[in-house]
């Protein structure tokens, strides 16, 4: 494809995708305009989804203008999820610098300048994070959803895929990601804190920058993002300190308050201890609606959100614990 073959690139960008072909052209788009000469660096895809579809489209976006920068399209022969794909992506890459960033993305015009900048002003770092900026969906409503305020979440994060530098030295000394997490959760934590502890301190910049637009999402999401809990077992296991100083300090005992009653409501019922039962099933309500409170204090407060905050948060700590029991199980850890 093009670029220069001969000349190695000063830096290469690894992006994963997984079946939205509308987003990765756009991000896509934004990578082969970056301000920075163009065989600086190369771009390769990574189909998760293994879609001819995807293929297509980086070579529509290669065959279009002449002088973009090496554009190249992998697809995985085993191995599911992202930590997976990148792993395929910077082992394959030819630059000393790999950059990372998701399909959903929109990087800046200059994000490849100021994070190549960033590492060259501080050797001794392994790697860095850039800043994600969260935009507000375009017709939405005085305050945020739920699922917004969650994506804003991305913005504060230590150290996200989304937006990340790291020398291809330090990928190899710590094995790069552990395809264990097959799911975008945890992953990226995981590869900060072995970074840390094994290549080199993990800086910032924020001059490195990309948007990550708030994605449309089906009612509900909330439920279906529960499963990413069982991966917070996994890095529990592998940095139980680490996770309890920057990612969760203390166990979410009001979900455990909460199916301990609703679990102990028909137990007590079926005993003949109607004024227990009750008192637990009132106890189990009143802690999720206390959640559904908390939830909706920062968010948007139409009927639609509401009635969908105040249901999930009745759902939620059940497919919670579920999803943490099971990870502790699999990865054999103490993790609550």
């Amino acid at each position: 494809m093009n670029g220069d073959a001969t000349t190695p690139p000063r830096l290469s960008v690894v992006v994963p995708t997984l079946r939205r072909p509308a987003l990765l052209r756009r991000c896509l788009q934004a990578l082969l305009a970056q301000r920075i000469d163009a065989h600086a660096f190369e771009v390769i895809v990574v189909d998760d989804g293994r879609e001819e579809a995807v293929r297509a489209l980086v070579g529509e976006l290669d065959a279009q203008q002449r002088h973009t920068p090496a554009l190249r399209y992998l697809r995985p022969s085993s191995g599911r999820g992202p930590a997976a794909a990148r792993n395929l992506g910077w082992r394959a890459a030819r630059a000393p610098v790999i950059a990372f960033t998701d399909d959903d993305t929109l990087p800046d015009a200059d994000w490849l300048t100021a994070g190549e900048r960033a590492l060259l002003r501080n050797p001794r770092w392994a790697g860095l994070c850039g800043r994600v900026e969260v935009p507000r969906p375009e017709g939405a409503s005085a305050r945020p959803s739920d699922h917004e305020l969650m994506t804003r979440g991305l913005a504060s994060a230590e150290f996200v895929t989304a937006n990340a530098f790291v020398r291809r030295a330090a990928l190899e000394r710590v094995g790069g990601f552990d395809e264990r997490f097959t799911r975008a959760w945890r992953e990226d934590s995981d590869l900060q804190f072995r970074l840390l502890r094994d290549a080199g301190p993990v800086g910032r910049s924020d001059e490195a920058r990309v948007v990550h637009p708030v994605r449309p999402e089906r009612w509900g999401v909330s439920l279906r993002q529960q499963r990413n809990t069982y991966f917070d077992a996994l890095l529990y296991k592998k940095h139980p300190r680490l996770y309890r100083q920057r990612i969760r300090p203390r166990p979410p005992w009001n979900y455990y308050a909460i199916v301990a009653l609703a679990g102990a409501a028909p137990v007590l019922g079926w005993r003949g201890t109607a004024t227990a039962a009750t008192a637990a099933c009132a106890g189990a309500a009143r802690l999720a609606l206390h959640l559904a409170w908390l939830r909706l204090r920062r968010t948007d407060r139409s009927w639609r959100h509401v009635a969908e905050m105040v249901a999930t948060s009745t759902l939620i700590p059940f497919l919670s614990v579920y999803w943490r029991v099971r990870g502790a199980i699999r990865f054999r850890t103490p993790f609550l």
